[in-house]
């Protein structure tokens, strides 16, 4: 993608038409370069999130166009929140315009260059497509589309995005957590990994497994999520929903900076499952009295059934995958969301877990298989520690080595939008985007559409 020269003749223009004829200024305002951001129909408290911090390249002044609701003011708090922090607080300016033509008055005005949207899925392609139809950069929140229909819709706008040189991006903070990134790492130092394996059905040679919970507190708070949420035909079976980002992480740690294809998949089986709600659940995760109309359809007697798991099996260039996602409504006393990954190669093994054993955080093991002891320590010293001062090893009674990670790499899942935020702005310096990102982007939606398709079946 290229629209580098897009950006500088934007530039230009603002340079061009801010001077008379006669004159012509030598250097161009800085607000004029900034990103600025419009943030639609915020649904979702990932719109919020990538507001927890600030950045030099983007303009302090949020431009937000949205219905009136509850959503809107969560959002509005949660910003506000940020601002009123006594440490580090930010200095965010909003400029808030509610009305049902919110999407039609953001294209009219277009005061930002960048939208921002996370919120209904089922609705997000459509705002995708009308922002990049009018010029306007995309930074969303997965998953970008949850049906076939919204599929061909996204294959659409990413044409059009090149055809006018601008990002269409979605936000991958998964990519950023610490014993991820180690795994990966490691993954490509051949003397300690070998070659992935190409795996079975029963045995792949890469998973990725997470459990999660309907509530849970976040930036310290109960999250109250909307009720829309809860049904599948707007925020999307868990298949296609929160597998983005196992399926994103096969890809990139599988075949790191590899251009992939549609036709790369193949997919084996996979299956959804619902779970199960009573009324004073829901009560206390939406704050609503009552199932609205729209979720009668998903009542069984008197308990709302969330079809919100899901599982596939694939294979991803002849390497056997599997991705699963289980959505329960609490994490027991002393719990909390829980992810497992394993790497199969053909001298080590590299396993990710976060469960009790870990106090609920990740980290990550090497099984050696064939590789020596030596050559691990070898790559962490001469590799892992040089980009990530502080890790080591440690002999585990089990016989496999714990990568250990000081602290301060474990900034949790909220800092992570601040990261791929930065990732975003770069690209956007930079006037594009690595190659493989957005073929990879429709392959990987390619997926989780075609999973869906086969747990329908």
């Amino acid at each position: 993608m290229k629209f580098s020269k897009m950006l500088k003749g934007a530039i230009l223009a603002l340079f061009l038409v801010s001077c008379s004829k006669s004159e012509m200024k030598t250097e161009i305002p800085e607000s004029d370069s900034k990103v600025r951001i419009m943030t639609l129909d915020p649904g979702h408290f990932h719109a919020g999130l990538i507001h927890k911090s600030m950045y030099p390249v983007v303009d302090s002044t949020i431009h937000i166009f949205a219905p009136e609701g509850p959503e809107l003011k969560d959002h509005l708090n949660r910003i506000a929140s940020y601002n009123q922090r006594a440490e580090n607080p930010t200095a965010w300016n909003l400029e808030v315009y509610t009305g049902a033509d919110y999407l039609e008055k953001m294209i009219a005005q277009k005061p930002g260059n960048v939208m921002m949207v996370a919120g209904k899925n089922d609705q997000k392609i459509d705002y995708i497509l009308a922002a990049v139809e009018n010029g306007i950069h995309v930074y969303a929140d997965k998953p970008l589309v949850i049906n076939p229909e919204g599929f061909q819709k996204l294959k659409k706008a990413f044409q059009i995005a090149e055809e006018k040189e601008l990002l269409l991006y979605d936000i991958m903070t998964e990519r950023f957590e610490i014993t991820t990134l180690l795994q990966r790492e490691l993954s490509m130092i051949s003397d300690v990994f070998g070659e992935l394996e190409d795996g079975t059905p029963e045995n792949p040679a890469i998973t990725k497994e997470s459990v999660h919970h309907f509530f849970k507190y976040v930036s310290g708070v109960p999250l109250i999520r909307p009720d829309w949420f809860f049904d599948v035909e707007k925020e999307g079976d868990g298949i296609v929903d929160v597998t983005t980002h196992l399926v994103d992480l096969i890809q990139w740690e599988a075949f790191p900076e590899v251009i992939l294809d549609t036709t790369d998949v193949q997919m084996l089986s996979a299956r959804r499952w619902a779970t199960t709600m009573t009324l004073e659940e829901f009560q206390n995760v939406t704050g609503k009295t009552e199932f609205p109309d729209f979720l009668q359809k998903s009542l069984k007697g008197d308990v709302l059934e969330v079809f919100s798991n899901g599982e596939m099996n694939y294979t991803l260039k002849g390497k056997h995958a599997k991705v699963s996602v289980i959505w329960n409504f609490q994490a027991p006393e002393g719990s909390a969301d829980t992810h497992y990954s394993l790497m199969r190669g053909t001298k080590a093994n590299l396993i990710i877990r976060q469960g009790k054993e870990e106090n609920y955080r990740p980290a990550l093991y090497v099984k050696l298989i064939g590789a020596d002891p030596s050559t691990l320590e070898k790559a962490v010293k001469e590799t892992l520690q040089k980009k990530y001062p502080g890790i080591d090893l440690q002999l585990m009674p089990s016989g496999e080595y714990q990568v250990l990670v000081p602290d301060s790499y474990h900034n949790g899942h909220e800092a992570h939008f601040a990261q791929v935020t930065e990732r975003f702005l770069e690209y956007y310096q930079n006037g594009n985007m690595p190659a493989w990102e957005v073929p990879n982007m429709i392959t990987k939606y390619y997926t989780t559409i075609l999973a869906r398709a086969f747990a329908l079946k």
